[in-house]
């Protein structure tokens, strides 16, 4: 009698883990609406609902350089019904950011899949006298600390500390709860200076309310090939970039991860979609759980190292 309980259960166990998902499923975001992760993430939550067939809901969770949707999310049931779209932010810059982050960025996740990249842009208000990213050295140059830079997520952080300590330039940090209020600021005159994602800040751009100066990688991007990188522009050893990627809590069951897995590589390799995300400024491409793991180690080193020869003190 106690056997057969058991096998009932157990296939009562796999009957469950079979049907996944079985109910809707929450996306947590860690940014604002209007935000490039939020935007990205909007669209593979329609593409996820129509693999998995159930509803996919975006849920934003805000602030603090990602760590409260981290936070939310690490605590989480590992049922596969709250998974996380998040970037370098939470997991590869935050660590060295913030002095009491209570995650760990590797041992309370479970990857799932990379998601794509978001380049970065240099863009300025259009009123100041500066064009190019020479000019704008030689004018910081010459009026130390009065240009500033706003920021709205790590790599915006990291990108104008990298540049201030590459060019030798006194430039001063503003900072913002997410991408969607610098821009605001930026457009209205109140900062300078900004490193924001393609898909939040192209739309200035091509409206010309802000001026796009160079892309923060090393090389120029296929997305505006006619904007130079930054090392083209004359700050050597600059490439920065941010990635995108999808988690879940520890401990969420292999099989629900390669189901997840599957509908992210799908969602990615359909050529309507790609396109549809690279509207947006987003580099879409996937792989498997284990390399998406070893890229998330490999990254939290190299962006500690970013931060530290930016001379970024933790806060």
């Amino acid at each position: 009698m106690l056997s057969a309980s058991l096998l009932g259960l157990a296939l009562c166990a796999t009957s469950a883990l079979a049907a996944y998902p079985e109910k809707p499923i929450n996306l947590i975001v860690p940014f604002p609406a209007g935000s490039g992760t939020d935007a990205a993430g909007r669209i593979f939550a329609e593409e996820l609902s129509k693999q998995l067939g159930q509803p996919v809901i975006v849920e934003n969770k805000p602030g603090a350089n990602a760590t409260i949707a981290a936070n939310y999310v690490a605590k989480a049931k590992p049922d596969g019904y709250t998974i996380f779209v998040t970037t370098n932010t939470s997991h590869s810059a935050a660590p060295w950011l913030m002095k009491n982050v209570t995650y760990d960025p590797v041992k309370d996740f479970t990857p799932i899949a990379r998601g794509g990249n978001l380049p970065f842009l240099l863009v300025s208000n259009p009123a100041r006298p500066y064009k190019t990213v020479a000019e704008l050295i030689k004018y910081a140059k010459e009026h130390p600390g009065t240009v500033t830079y706003a920021t709205g997520n790590s790599t915006g952080i990291v990108a104008g500390a990298t540049l201030g300590t590459a060019a030798g330039i006194e430039i001063l940090p503003v900072p913002y709860k997410g991408t969607p209020q610098a821009l605001t600021d930026l457009v209205g005159g109140q900062v300078d200076i900004m490193f924001t994602d393609f898909t939040s800040g192209m739309p200035f751009v091509k409206s010309g309310r802000l001026h796009a100066m160079a892309v923060s990688t090393a090389k120029r991007s296929d997305l505006v090939p006619d904007l130079p990188s930054m090392e083209e522009a004359g700050v050597p050893n600059f490439d920065i970039n941010s990635w995108n990627g999808y988690f879940g809590p520890a401990g969420l069951p292999d099989d629900i991860v390669k189901t997840l897995n599957t509908a992210i590589n799908k969602i990615v390799n359909d050529p309507a979609t790609k396109q549809r995300l690279a509207q947006l400024g987003f580099d879409a491409f996937s792989g498997t759980p284990e390399d998406f793991n070893k890229f998330v180690q490999e990254q939290y080193v190299l962006w500690g190292k970013l931060i530290k020869d930016a001379n970024i003190t933790p806060q």
